[in-house]
C-alpha cells in the first residue's frame, strides 16, 4: 500500500477540513486513481460526502493497493489535518505521504517554507564619509538638507525551513467501508441556489440567539433549567423565493430572499418525465406553494461554515422530510465552464 502526493490549492483544502471539522472530528477518507470522498457522519446532525477530483487538491498523485482502482480507506481526524494545512498555506511546497513509526500508520505532511535572516553589516558596502574627510575645494561639498544614511546594508539571507506534521490514522478494511451508505432520498420538490452563505449564516445565528435568549428567559421564569436547542424553519418555492422562520411561544420572525435562481433539470438525467417531476408540480402550483424543512439551529450554523468554500450552492428540498446541499467547488476562479467538484450535505427535517 502505497501514497504520496504533492499539496495544491492548500487553501482550498484547509478550508474544507475546517468546514468538516466543524461538524465531526472524524472522517472516513477513500482514495482512488482520480477521486478524493471525505464522509463526515456524526452521531446527532448533518452528514457530509464529498467527491473531489484528485487534482483539485493534490500533485504529482501516487496510489497503489491490491484493491480495484488502488483505494485506500482511511480514518483520520480532522483537527490535525486542519492544524497541518493551516501550517502549509505559505509555503512554497508541501507533500503528503502514507508512512509508519512504531507500527502505527500516519499521514506525515512534509512543509517546506522559506524564512529571512538578518545578519550583521555587510563587509563588502562601503562606509561612510565624514564632511571632514572630504577636500575641501570639493564642489560637491556642501552641506544637505536630508539627514546623512548609512551605506551599510544589511544582509538577509533566505533559508529553507521544513515542518513535519504526522496525523495518525486508521487503515479501514474494505468490508468495513461497505457499511457506509449515503443516504437515499426522493426526488427533490423544489431546487433553488442560495444567497450567499455567509450572509444566510449571520441571519441564522442571529435568529438562533434570539430563540436561546427567549428559552432561557422562559425557562428561568418557571424555575426550569432544561432548555431546547432552538429549530429554525427554512421554506422554498420554484418562483426564485427562500424564506428563514423562527417560531416559538413568544417570537414569529421571518426574513425572505427573493429574485433567487431555481436552476433548469436536465432531462437525460431524471428517471421520469419533467412534466412528472415534483419540481414540475410546485412551480405549477405558484408562488404560495412551499416545500419546508426544518433544522437544529445549531447544527445549520456547522453546516453553513462551508460558505468559507466560496463555491454556488444548490439547495434541494424534500417537503418535510430532508434538505440536500450541493456546494460546487470551482478548481480555480471559478468563471464560465469552469470545472467544479461538489460536497454534498444531508440535513434532515424535524417533524413540526
Amino acid at each position: 500500500m502505497r501514497f504520496k502526493t504533492d499539496l495544491k490549492n492548500i487553501r482550498t483544502f484547509s478550508k474544507l477540513a475546517a468546514a468538516l471539522n466543524s461538524l465531526e472530528k472524524i472522517a472516513w477518507i477513500r482514495l482512488d486513481d482520480d477521486t478524493v470522498r471525505f464522509t463526515v457522519i456524526p452521531e446527532v446532525g448533518s452528514q457530509v460526502w464529498a467527491s473531489l477530483s484528485a487534482d483539485l487538491i493534490f500533485d504529482n498523485y501516487q496510489l497503489q493497493s491490491n484493491e480495484p482502482a488502488n483505494t485506500i480507506n482511511l480514518e483520520l481526524p480532522l483537527a490535525p489535518l486542519q492544524r497541518a494545512l493551516r501550517s502549509a498555506i505559505n509555503s512554497h511546497n508541501a507533500n503528503l505521504r502514507l508512512t509508519k513509526k512504531d507500527g502505527a500508520p500516519m499521514l506525515s505532511m512534509v512543509i517546506h517554507t522559506m524564512t529571512k535572516d538578518s545578519g550583521g553589516p555587510n563587509p563588502a558596502a562601503p562606509h561612510s564619509r565624514s564632511a571632514a574627510d572630504d577636500d575641501d575645494n570639493d564642489p560637491f561639498n556642501t552641506p544637505s538638507p536630508f539627514p546623512t544614511e548609512p551605506l551599510e546594508l544589511q544582509m538577509r539571507r533566505e533559508r529553507e525551513k521544513i515542518i513535519t506534521q504526522d496525523i495518525p490514522v486508521r487503515v479501514l478494511h474494505p468490508d468495513t467501508v461497505e457499511t457506509i451508505m449515503q443516504p437515499k432520498v426522493r426526488e427533490p420538490d423544489v431546487h433553488i441556489q442560495l444567497p450567499p452563505l455567509l450572509q444566510l449564516k449571520a441571519i441564522s445565528d442571529r435568529f438562533t440567539k434570539l430563540a436561546m435568549t427567549a428559552a432561557s428567559t422562559s425557562s428561568s421564569s418557571h424555575n426550569n433549567i432544561v432548555t431546547k436547542d432552538p429549530k429554525l424553519e427554512l421554506s422554498a418555492n420554484m418562483h426564485g423565493s427562500l424564506r428563514l422562520r423562527l417560531r416559538t411561544d413568544t417570537l414569529d420572525i421571518t426574513s425572505v430572499w427573493d429574485g433567487l435562481e431555481n436552476p433548469e433539470l436536465d432531462p437525460s438525467q431524471l428517471a421520469m418525465p419533467l412534466e412528472e417531476h415534483p419540481s414540475t408540480v410546485f412551480r405549477e402550483a405558484g408562488r404560495d406553494k412551499w416545500a419546508t424543512v426544518r433544522v437544529d439551529g445549531k447544527d445549520w450554523s456547522r453546516v453553513l461554515s462551508v460558505g468559507r468554500l466560496e463555491g454556488r450552492v444548490i439547495a434541494c428540498f424534500s417537503d418535510e422530510h430532508a434538505l440536500i446541499l450541493y456546494v460546487y467547488v470551482p478548481h480555480s476562479s471559478g468563471g464560465v465552464g469552469e470545472m467544479e467538484d461538489v460536497v454534498t450535505y444531508y440535513v434532515s427535517s424535524f417533524s413540526s
